[in-house]
């Protein structure tokens, strides 16, 4: 049972970490319908960004103090994955917004290969698995036999409390009701006085800025960090964004969990064990979108006159 419980456990903090890259992948698609398969790529930038910011910005005396190194590399982190996120969306995604849907989409496969490459070739040793600094709580609570680590437990935290202000603030804020009215249709707002290139990059801002944190958080939890990372984990929130209907936060929030539980428990009980784990994931995916192609949360698509 304490097996099973610790399994539950670990697939949560896993969800956690996969919901915050999920929910770059579903607000992009929600305003401007493109699956950004370089997203994955933005968060593996940022935990670079933060590695760099410890290894080379930050003074020997405030790597000692955690509480003033962790929210510096969260600040590298994040500032990296945003300038990233701006010059993919103003020079490979813009120009190509009135394109056929298969132009942006392969743009997007070539500005994640050309981001791999560029920190395989930039980043000393970016070939090899790199160390994260530990500055992240160590330790761990102990419940009735099942460990939480600390760092898990502040990524669960993290990423549930970033979604509930994403949520909000697109519910309550002046830009939030922007970017649903951009959505839904992006003519009408534009004549409503809403500039959708504005709206359009703070979408890609605020998916950076989720992808920033994930990125360290990732790097504190593993202790380690390589280039493959983004694409591995891309390929997990993009199937999350899908599971919970992509353009919908709660789904992609929802979808993560899922994807996370189903990623641990296949692990351990299921035939071939972790070799076999993404074989159940789009197994469980297949069969949703069987009966439910929107995804468990979505909006069935409106056929416009």
């Amino acid at each position: 049972m304490s097996v099973l419980l610790q399994q539950l456990v670990n697939g949560v903090m896993q969800g956690a970490l996969i919901a915050l890259i999920a929910l770059g992948y579903t607000m992009v698609y929600g305003i401007i319908q493109l699956i950004n398969f370089a997203h994955g790529e933005v968060f593996m930038v940022a935990s670079y960004g933060g590695l760099a910011t410890y290894t080379w910005l930050l003074p020997e005396d405030l790597k000692k103090v955690p509480y003033v190194a962790l929210p510096l590399m969260f600040v590298g982190g994040i500032i990296v994955a945003v300038i990233v996120a701006v010059i993919m969306e103003r020079f490979a995604y813009r120009p190509l917004r009135n394109a056929p849907r298969l132009a942006p989409l392969i743009t997007a496969l070539g500005v994640s290969v050309f981001l791999q490459e560029f920190v395989r070739n930039v980043y000393p040793n970016a070939t090899s698995n790199l160390p994260y600094p530990k500055v992240f709580p160590e330790g761990a609570l102990s419940l009735g036999g099942v460990n939480i680590s600390k760092t898990g437990l502040l990524l669960v935290l993290l990423s549930v409390g970033l979604a509930v202000v994403l949520q909000t603030y697109i519910n309550r804020s002046r830009m939030g009701r922007a970017m649903r009215a951009t959505a839904q249709d992006p003519d009408t707002a534009k004549l409503m006085g809403v500039d959708p290139d504005r709206v359009i990059v703070l979408t890609f801002i605020f998916g950076a800025v989720l992808a920033g944190v994930a990125g360290i958080l990732y790097g504190g939890y593993l202790s380690n960090i390589n280039i493959d990372m983004g694409f591995q984990t891309g390929i997990f929130a993009f199937t999350a964004a899908v599971l919970g209907g992509v353009g919908s936060i709660r789904g992609a929030v929802i979808g993560a969990f899922i994807i996370g539980l189903i990623k641990t428990l296949a692990g351990q009980y299921m035939p071939g064990g972790t070799q076999y784990d993404y074989v159940w994931i789009f197994v469980v995916l297949i069969l949703v979108l069987v009966f439910r192609p929107q995804g468990l949360f979505g909006e069935p698509e409106r056929v416009r006159a």
